[in-house]
């Protein structure tokens, strides 16, 4: 499994359409289930800085989102730019895979 973390500050009074575009069932995840190796979408909510918010996108491998990024790019860079109208600032936490035992 692979999983992609990202924060952002979102402007003040734009918390609502962030969420939507955002969430579980926004724009973001319905692009991500198009591709057969997405897994799962998840929005955190800062309970100490009401601002701010964190994704966690699961994925199969890291090749698999790679791929996918590649042959999505437009859409992507699409809901990218609508973000980028909601937020203060958005950076990648990191990137991850899951450790085998």
């Amino acid at each position: 499994m692979f999983l992609i973390l990202w924060e952002f500050e979102v402007k003040p009074g734009g918390e609502e359409r962030f969420e939507k575009v955002y969430g579980p069932g926004g724009d973001w995840a319905r692009l991500f289930r198009s591709g057969t190796d997405h897994r799962e979408t998840r929005l955190l909510h800062d309970s100490f800085r009401p601002v701010v918010y964190v994704t966690m996108d699961f994925w199969n491998s890291q090749q698999a989102y790679e791929e996918f990024l590649r042959t999505h790019h437009a859409e992507y860079q699409a809901i990218d730019a609508l973000g980028e109208k909601l937020t203060v600032s958005e950076r990648r936490i990191g990137a991850y895979e899951l450790v085998s035992p």
